[in-house]
C-alpha cells in the first residue's frame, strides 16, 4: 500500500510540475513569462550585452539545456554559431531541432532582406533574411501565440490558463502598441544610419529611412574608405542620427558623427541590453526614444 502511495505522489508530482523552458534570447523569455507565469521556469541562455551570433558556448549552458522541456531559437540563421554544437553535447532528445519540445520563431515571421545569393563576398548575410524581428514591436503577437501554442502542446494540463494569460496579455499588448504607434508618427520624417542592419524591421514598420550602415558589409569592420564615403553621403543627406548598438566598437560612430555633426543613439537590440531597458514594454520605449530624441 505505502509503494502504491508513493508511486501516486511521485505521478502527481510529475503531473503539476513545471516545464522547464530555454530560450536563446531576453526578449523571448520574458514573453514566455508573460504567458507561462508560475507554471514555467524561464532560462535565458544568450546574454544581451553582447553579440547575439556570437555567444560564448560555456559549459554552463550544457546543464541548461539538459533539463530542459522545450527550447525556444530565434532562428534565421542567428545561433547558427554557438547553438548547434551545443545541442549535440547536451544530448536531450526533448529539444531537438524537429522534436516537440523545439521551437523556431522565424519560421512564423514574414522575414525581410532575404538575399538573392548567398556569398562570402556579401558579407555575413543570412540566407532565410534578415534575422533581427523582435525588434519591431508589432512582432510580439505573432512571437507569443507561437508560444502559446508550444506551451498548451507541452503541457495540455495548464493549456486553459495559458489561453487565460495570453488573452491578458494580447489584449495589453495591444492597447500599449496603440499608443506607440501614435508616439511614433513623430518620427516618420527621421534619417539615420545604422552600424549593422540591426534595427530594419523598428524601421520599416514607422517608415524611417536607414540610408546606410557604418559596416561596408555584414560582420565586415569600416574600411576608411567607406567611412569617409559614408560621412559624404550624411552631410548630403542632413542625416542627423546615427544608431550604435551595445556591442560594436564604438569609435567609428563616434568619429562619424564629429565630422557630420550627428548624434549618436545607443540603442538595445534584446531585452536588458540597456538598464532602462529590463521590460518588454521599456525594451521598445527605449528605441524609439533613442530615435526620436
Amino acid at each position: 500500500m505505502k509503494k502504491i502511495i508513493l508511486s501516486l505522489m511521485l505521478g502527481v508530482s510529475v503531473l503539476f510540475a513545471n516545464i522547464n523552458v530555454d530560450t536563446t534570447y531576453s526578449t523571448f523569455g520574458a514573453i514566455v513569462k508573460r504567458i507561462g507565469t508560475e507554471h514555467v521556469n524561464v532560462t535565458v541562455l544568450g546574454s544581451s550585452k553582447y553579440d547575439p551570433h556570437f555567444i560564448v558556448p560555456k559549459p554552463s549552458l550544457l546543464a541548461k539545456l539538459r533539463r530542459a522541456d522545450l527550447l525556444i531559437i530565434n532562428g534565421g540563421g542567428l545561433e547558427i554559431g554557438w547553438l548547434p554544437p551545443l545541442l549535440r553535447s547536451a544530448n536531450n532528445a526533448k529539444i531537438q531541432n524537429g522534436a516537440k519540445g523545439f521551437l523556431d520563431i522565424s519560421h512564423f515571421i514574414p522575414m525581410i532582406d532575404v538575399p538573392v545569393s548567398v556569398s562570402r563576398a556579401f558579407g555575413d548575410v543570412h540566407a532565410q533574411g534578415n534575422p533581427h524581428y523582435s525588434t519591431d514591436p508589432h512582432q510580439v503577437p505573432i512571437i507569443a501565440k507561437a508560444i502559446l501554442n508550444k506551451l498548451k502542446q507541452i503541457d495540455t494540463h495548464n493549456a486553459s490558463d495559458y489561453d487565460k494569460n495570453y488573452q491578458i496579455f494580447i489584449k495589453e499588448w495591444q492597447t500599449y502598441l496603440t499608443l506607440f504607434d501614435t508616439k511614433m508618427q513623430e518620427c516618420s520624417t527621421k534619417k539615420v544610419v545604422q552600424y549593422h542592419e540591426l534595427f530594419n524591421y523598428f524601421l520599416n514598420r514607422y517608415n524611417i529611412k536607414s540610408y546606410g550602415n557604418i559596416e561596408p558589409l555584414p560582420g565586415v569592420a569600416p574600411s576608411s574608405r567607406h567611412t569617409i564615403e559614408l560621412i559624404r553621403m550624411m552631410q548630403k543627406e542632413g542625416i542627423r542620427t546615427v544608431l550604435q548598438d551595445v556591442y560594436h566598437e564604438k569609435k567609428s560612430a563616434a568619429f562619424i558623427a564629429d565630422k557630420t555633426g550627428a548624434r549618436v543613439a545607443t540603442l538595445p537590440h534584446d531585452l536588458g541590453a540597456l538598464k532602462e531597458s529590463d521590460t518588454l514594454e521599456s525594451f521598445y520605449n527605449t528605441i524609439a526614444k533613442q530615435i526620436c530624441h
